[in-house]
């Protein structure tokens, strides 16, 4: 009989155990899938770029350190290899369009573009789907680190070395208002 009662309690944490690992699988791979959400936006936003650019230029001929600044900030953006430094780089190039925006501002022909209007929303509506993704991603991540933080899943987690994931944060840059000078 005490065998029995051994046997089970052995199949009973196997099975709690199975069921832990599986549901950190389940759990990793979310915030994986939501960092792809994030990637998929900011890469569409990287391509309107050009295209923004090239309607931009021939209005601000004179603002071409906008123009440098904001082609810098969507090569790292493009060159970052995980979400820590994608996140860095897009804070930046956010910033960047900000600046770009501001000073097309004080140009009313470009203002009155068509292919000017059509960009800008495109370019707001991305932004729109990026804090959305970036609000999914997050969600993900607290639920992850969470079960990687809480006893018993905490004991699973560290023995089949799940890691804990950064939340995509917003630097006090992107946050303060940008400051325009003609």
């Amino acid at each position: 009989m005490l065998v029995y009662i051994l046997l089970g309690a052995v199949l009973l944490i196997l099975l709690w155990l199975l069921v832990t690992y599986n549901s950190l699988v389940v759990l990793r791979n979310r915030v994986r899938e939501a960092w792809s959400q994030i990637d998929v936006q900011l890469k569409r936003r990287s391509s309107l770029i050009p295209n923004l650019i090239e309607t931009v230029k021939g209005y601000v001929k004179h603002e071409k350190g906008v123009l440098v600044e904001v082609t810098k900030a969507r090569t790292a953006l493009m060159g970052a290899k995980n979400p820590h430094e994608a996140a860095a780089a897009d804070n930046v190039l956010t910033g960047a369009l900000k600046s770009l925006f501001a000073v097309a501002e004080s140009y009313p022909q470009l203002k009155a573009s068509e292919n000017f209007k059509k960009l800008q929303d495109e370019l707001s509506d991305t932004e729109t789907k990026v804090a959305a993704s970036r609000q999914f991603y997050n969600t993900n991540v607290l639920d992850l680190n969470n079960s990687l933080e809480t006893i018993p899943s905490a004991w699973v987690g560290q023995a089949f070395s799940f890691k804990k994931e950064e939340f995509f944060k917003t630097t006090e840059k992107e946050k303060a208002d940008i400051e325009v000078k003609f």
